[in-house]
């Protein structure tokens, strides 16, 4: 079955050299390499525009038919971050005091990370980062939406990506479960939580698990047929 659909000539179209290409691999690999997960947080302020370009570099992520089904809220500082943080550290307490399982906990002791989460009131900006599950048309039905982890698992990569561009730290906070965050943010129960990203700049003394720093060399990672 032919469909017809309309079509635009390639907006875009690079026309490097090879040399090129790889010198641009080569500084995005350096740039990528200093991006680093952080968990103390400076409250330096952070203007809101530059936040709101990063999440706009998110948003233009590819997504299964094109559904766009991430959605973003950006929260500042304000009486609303002390909820969160008092109802992510709950749902913590109980992840460390069994609820994760011995295996878990194992993995994460070298990260040194525990139910204290002061940097959910700190950092200048949380980004809660939902997906929806569907769509909703203009009468209020459903409209299919798909590969919708993966879909928004690619929007996070561009954002982490564009904040670390922008010469700003993150931290991938998740909180389980995450479903107080649908309460507190307003959020309809078609969206799932999947992310509380924590942005803003490294505090003085801010320092990294040195386990942390230990990636995989490319030939673990990469296969070649």
């Amino acid at each position: 079955m032919t469909t017809e659909h309309p079509s635009l000539p390639l907006p875009d179209r690079w026309a490097l050299s090879d040399e090129v290409m790889l010198a641009r691999a080569d500084t995005a690999l350096d740039r990528l390499r200093r991006r680093h997960t952080i968990r103390d947080f400076s409250d330096r302020p952070v203007p809101r525009q530059i936040i709101e370009r990063c999440i706009e570099a998110a948003a233009t992520a590819p997504s299964g038919a094109n559904q766009q089904p991430w959605r973003f809220v950006l929260i500042g500082k304000g009486p609303l971050r002390e909820r969160l943080r008092a109802e992510a550290e709950a749902e913590e307490r109980a992840f460390y005091a069994g609820k994760a399982g011995e295996e878990w906990l194992r993995h994460l002791a070298p990260l040194g990370t525990d139910a204290n989460k002061p940097f959910l009131e700190t950092a200048p900006w949380l980004i809660a980062i939902f997906g929806q599950r569907h769509g909703l048309d203009a009468a209020g039905g459903k409209i299919k939406h798909y590969y919708v982890p993966e879909s928004v698992g690619i929007a996070t990569g561009f954002l982490i990506a564009a904040l670390n561009e922008a010469g700003l730290a993150t931290l991938t906070h998740t909180p389980s479960p995450m479903g107080f965050l649908n309460e507190a943010l307003g959020r309809p129960d078609h969206e799932k939580p999947y992310i509380l990203l924590v942005v803003g700049h490294p505090a003085d003394d801010a320092t990294v698990p040195a386990a942390a720093k230990e990636k995989l060399p490319l030939d673990a990672v990469l296969s070649h047929r």
